[in-house]
């Protein structure tokens, strides 16, 4: 009896003695932090393409050379940086650098620009734009601005596309109104 007792204590003993064990098996973790994107990163370098079309309206004596109430396709490119440096407003630079081209002639138009806007959502920029630059065609070359307004929105991680719309006026010290034509453009854009 007393060899049954025994070993029945023992058996207890080691169950018992298991069962602590496995308990240590169980190792405490914590939850892993979830992981929530923070938007579209608009600071830093781009690029992009654009195309549009530019006008020179009938009021105009003429922009740049063009002739009055003249249509124009535009082709062109871009390049530039931004910074933000108090959430949600943006600054920037950027240079284009477009042909310009209808039946009776193309050209090269080229600007220097400066922009200034608010991200409004993650994914949505408006900016005002101002530029300084030079049109050139064989034989003439003309000093040109032009300042109006665009509408980014980000469509992946790092590609955003543009909508645009500048007036614009020349250099030539005539009498000519403040916007002699304007160019409307769209684009899609790298951001480094």
């Amino acid at each position: 009896m007393f060899v049954r007792s025994l070993s029945l204590g023992v058996a207890a003993a080691a169950l018992l003695a298991g069962g602590a064990q496995a308990a240590d098996l169980i190792i405490p973790t914590t939850p892993q932090p979830i992981y929530e994107a923070a938007g579209f990163d608009w600071e830093g370098l781009y690029a992009g393409v654009r195309v549009g079309g530019q006008f020179v309206g009938a009021d105009a004596s003429t922009y740049a050379g063009y002739p009055i109430n003249s249509t124009s396709g535009v082709l062109g490119a871009a390049v530039g940086v931004n910074f933000i440096p108090v959430d949600p407003f943006l600054i920037g630079a950027e240079v284009t650098g477009d042909y310009i081209w209808n039946n009776a002639f193309s050209t090269g138009e080229f600007f220097a620009n400066l922009r200034a806007g608010a991200v409004v959502t993650d994914s949505v920029l408006v900016y005002a734009i101002g530029g300084l630059g030079t049109n050139n065609r064989t034989g003439f070359s003309q000093g040109v601005y032009q300042l109006g307004a665009g509408v980014e929105l980000a469509v992946t991680d790092s590609v955003t596309v543009r909508g645009e719309l500048v007036g614009q006026g020349d250099f030539d010290g005539a009498a000519d109104p403040f916007f002699e034509g304007a160019k409307a453009t769209v684009g899609v854009f790298y951001h480094f």
